[in-house]
Formats: structure tokens, C-alpha cells, sequence
């Protein structure tokens, strides 16, 4: 009898409540170097018992598998750290990663424990049934790499950096994993929409003023733009009124010295804006064929980041005096809520329209024809 592969994720990732609970009760697990060497163990053995019963033509098959039983131990680090259970991963705790226990920890297990492993099972389906996944996939990197980017270096950085002990290279090769899937998933072939050259023509030939939702889009930008450097100069210690005020008044969070919010503003600052103005460039300029690629991509990253960011300025676990004020509530929420919204009506945008993103040479080889 053969089961599903995504029973077998299902089975193989729940498996984490007993195995969790075994590992607890070990008086064995009371060092560092004995939590690490366990993890990896663990790690290598989930593996190995994926690998060698499967028939996948895709590597990436494992790697999801092995992650899904990975994204239930952290909602159980996250419950656990948030008093819903207990006796499970207070080992780990412990002597392995203190710092999960943070807002920001507790966050981004949430997110990974609910949405990645969601998208673990949606890829998993997907090629179990042959079928692309590279939507899917676009959209996981952009968040992985962007939850493992700051959580590495607000620990490094942060006032946890005296407390990294070796169960911190566990998180390594999720680091190095999402650079090697994104090659894999960049090199699949796009699942666009067969369109006839002169309706690619007749799309790239409209202004910005006769596409409302483009230019609604160009608006949202631009505000962003501005919003990022913004809150780009408040981590960077700007003098100005405006800066000190916001900082103190709205987001004070910016200010906690676990580091976490000013390296994602700082990675917001390098990274987030720059891609801001390339897709102001891509939505006034037909042709830009990577807008639908890395539009999903980012989309991912500022729904994790912006998750992770708001719910650590709003959770108990956040000193007070670091705690988005009452009186500030709304207007903080909203507008990290619209920053996060603005990247996915985006990908809404490309891919129900993606005739003004195809490659211009369409519309050359329908001028020739006439």
C-alpha cells in the first residue's frame, strides 16, 4: 500500500510532538554541544528516512519534507514560549537557542510553523501530482531568506551575542538550502499564458494614466519609498524632530536592544528600497519580464518581515517601554499592514495582467506583420 506524499509530510511532521517530548526528558541533553549534536542527528535522520523509501526525481522533495517536521517544532517553540504547552523543547531553550525565546523568536516561529509549512505541503502536492510549483516556491524563498537574514544577525549584533552556543550552526544550512532552490526554481519554466502579439502590443502601448491599478501602484511606491528611508534613518540614529518623535511616540520597538527591528529596517534600507524603485521603472517601462519572478519573491519577504516586525512591537514579551503605545496603535498597525499588502496587490497586478510584462519583441514582431 503507497500513501500519499503528503500524508507522509503530514505523519512525518507531527511525528515532532513525540520526538520533541522524548528529547525533553533526556537528563543527558544538559550542554550545549550535546543539543547541537542531537539536532544534527535528527536532522541527518529525518533525512535519510525520506530519501531512501522515495522515488522523487526532485531533490527539493526531501528538502521540503525534512522542513515541514522543522516548521512544527517551531510552532511548539512557539506555543511553549507563550504558555500554551509545555515539556517539550525547554532543553533547547536552554543550552541551545535562548534568543527564540524574544518577540521577534516567537514570531518567526509562528510564521514558519503556519506558513511555511503550508507551503511546504502545497509543493509537496504539487509534485506529487507533476505539476509546477514555482509560484509557490518564488514566494518561499523570498521569505525564508528574509526571516534567516535578520534573525542571524539581530543575534550576532544584539545583546543575545554574548549567548550564541553551537546549536546556532544549526541554522546554516537553512541559510545555504533557499540559494541552491532558487536556482533550481529560477531555471523552471514560467506558467505564463499563451497571448497573441498584438495584445501585448495594444497593453504596452497605454500610458500609465489609462491603468488605474498601475498608477495606484506607482502612488503606493513612492509613499513606501519614503516610509523606508524614513525608518532607514531612525535605526541610524537621525538627529531630526520628526525622526526622535517617531521613535519614542510610535515605533519605539526601533529602539529594543535585542537588534532585531533595526537590522530589518536596515535590511529594508539596502535592500527593500532599491527594489521599490525598480518597480516604479517597471511599471512606467513595458517589458520588464523579471517583475513577475521577483515580485513573488519579495512579496514573501515583506509579509515575513512585517509579520515578525509588528507582532514582536505588540507581544508581551516586548519590554513595555518598547511596546507600540495605545495611543498609537492604529496608526502603526495600518500602515505596517498597508507596507506589507502593497508587494502582494502587486503580484495580483502581474500575473492577472502580465501583457505589459512581456518581452517588448512581441510587440516589434506584430509591428512588422503590419
Amino acid at each position: 500500500m503507497q500513501f500519499s506524499p503528503v500524508w507522509v509530510a503530514v505523519a512525518l511532521s507531527v511525528s515532532a510532538f513525540p520526538v520533541s517530548y522524548t528529547l525533553n526528558s533526556l537528563s543527558t541533553l544538559e550542554h550545549s554541544w550535546s543539543v547541537a549534536l542531537v539536532g544534527a542527528v535528527v536532522l541527518v535522520g529525518l533525512f535519510a528516512l525520506v530519501y531512501l523509501p522515495s522515488q522523487s526525481q526532485d531533490p527539493l522533495f526531501y528538502v521540503f519534507m525534512v522542513f515541514s517536521f522543522t516548521s512544527v517544532i517551531d510552532t511548539i517553540i512557539a506555543l511553549e514560549e507563550d504558555g500554551y504547552i509545555s515539556g517539550f523543547m525547554e532543553f533547547y531553550m536552554k543550552e541551545g537557542e535562548p534568543y527564540l525565546r524574544t518577540a521577534h523568536g516567537i514570531m518567526i516561529c509562528y510564521w514558519d510553523g503556519v506558513v511555511h509549512y503550508g507551503l511546504y505541503l502545497m509543493m509537496i502536492i504539487a509534485m506529487s501530482q507533476r505539476k509546477s510549483y514555482r509560484n509557490f516556491g518564488l514566494y518561499w524563498i523570498g521569505s525564508l531568506t528574509m526571516s534567516l537574514v535578520v534573525f542571524l544577525l539581530g543575534n550576532i549584533v544584539g545583546k543575545y551575542g554574548s549567548e550564541i552556543r553551537l546549536a546556532f550552526l544549526l541554522n546554516f544550512p537553512y541559510l545555504l538550502i533557499p540559494i541552491w532552490a532558487a536556482k533550481r526554481i529560477f531555471s523552471q519554466p514560467k506558467p505564463l499564458p499563451l497571448l497573441m502579439a498584438d495584445k501585448v502590443s495594444e497593453e504596452q502601448s497605454k500610458s500609465i494614466l489609462q491603468r488605474p491599478l498601475d498608477l495606484g501602484l506607482v502612488g503606493f511606491f513612492l509613499l513606501a519609498a519614503g516610509f523606508t528611508l524614513f525608518r532607514g534613518l531612525v535605526v541610524l540614529d537621525c538627529s531630526a524632530d520628526t525622526c526622535f518623535n517617531y521613535v519614542y511616540q510610535q515605533e519605539p520597538y526601533l529602539r529594543d536592544s535585542v537588534a532585531y527591528p533595526k537590522v530589518q529596517m536596515l535590511v529594508f534600507l539596502f535592500y527593500l528600497l532599491p527594489y521599490f524603485c525598480l518597480c516604479l521603472y517597471g511599471l512606467l517601462c513595458p517589458g520588464c519580464t523579471w517583475m513577475l519572478d521577483w515580485a513573488l519573491v519579495f512579496a514573501g519577504a515583506v509579509a515575513q518581515a512585517q509579520f515578525s516586525h509588528l507582532g514582536s512591537s505588540l507581544h508581551h514579551r516586548t519590554p513595555y517601554p518598547y511596546r507600540t503605545p495605545e495611543g498609537s496603535w492604529w496608526p502603526v498597525v495600518v500602515s505596517n499592514v498597508t507596507y506589507a499588502l502593497g508587494p502582494h496587490l502587486l503580484v495580483y497586478r502581474c500575473f492577472r495582467s502580465p501583457a505589459f510584462f512581456y518581452p517588448v519583441a512581441l510587440r516589434d514582431e506584430d509591428k512588422k506583420k503590419q
